[in-house]
């Protein structure tokens, strides 16, 4: 999902469904379905994902973010507010150890506080 995103993300227009078979190919068939359940939930819901980032991290305009971290937020921040099967912890957890692995030296901090924000608002 996150490649996938981050595809259509960098050159817009990407065909989500080709490109997703490409980058799934190692994932099962329930792993195929909640990938493209995810990323047709994120495309979809885009704006408003990207508004709730924005607002819970008010000193990063998206543009200054780091495009995986970016990319990560907006997979979190859909699986928190419209997942029903992960609990948060866990989502976050898992964003954070892919940030790690793939973004910048400081994105699992990020990742982790924006995400946490997003999980925590309002309770």
């Amino acid at each position: 999902v996150l490649q996938t995103l981050f595809e259509w993300n960098r050159r817009g227009g990407v065909d989500v469904q080709d490109s997703l078979r490409i980058n799934g190919k190692e994932l099962g068939d329930i792993d195929v379905e909640f990938a493209e359940g995810v990323l047709h939930g994120v495309i979809q819901k885009h704006d408003v994902l990207q508004e709730l980032v924005k607002n819970h991290a008010p000193e990063w305009s998206p543009q200054r973010m780091d495009p995986i971290s970016r990319c990560l937020l907006l997979i979190g921040a859909y699986e928190l507010e419209y997942g029903n099967d992960a609990p948060p912890a866990v989502v976050i957890n898992e964003a954070i150890e892919i940030a790690k692995e793939y973004a910048t030296d400081e994105s699992g901090k990020f990742v982790n506080g924006v995400l946490n924000a997003i999980a925590h608002r309002g309770k």
